[in-house]
């Protein structure tokens, strides 16, 4: 009985770090998506080319 609690008690204390680090690794993903897509979005940006129109 009292090594299923020292059990859980080590496996519990090993997940928390690894959520953590999983959750910095996610954020860390996902900061570099979105930087790709900004200078993706960027690029477009700069190659419109609208036509000139006569007005009058």
């Amino acid at each position: 009985m009292p090594l299923q609690i020292v059990t859980a008690l080590v496996r519990n204390l090993i997940k928390v770090p690894a959520a953590v680090l999983r959750s910095r690794v996610a954020k860390d993903a996902e900061v570099l998506a979105l930087r790709h897509e900004n200078a993706v979005l960027r690029r477009q940006i700069a190659r419109v080319r609208y036509p000139l129109t006569e007005s009058g």
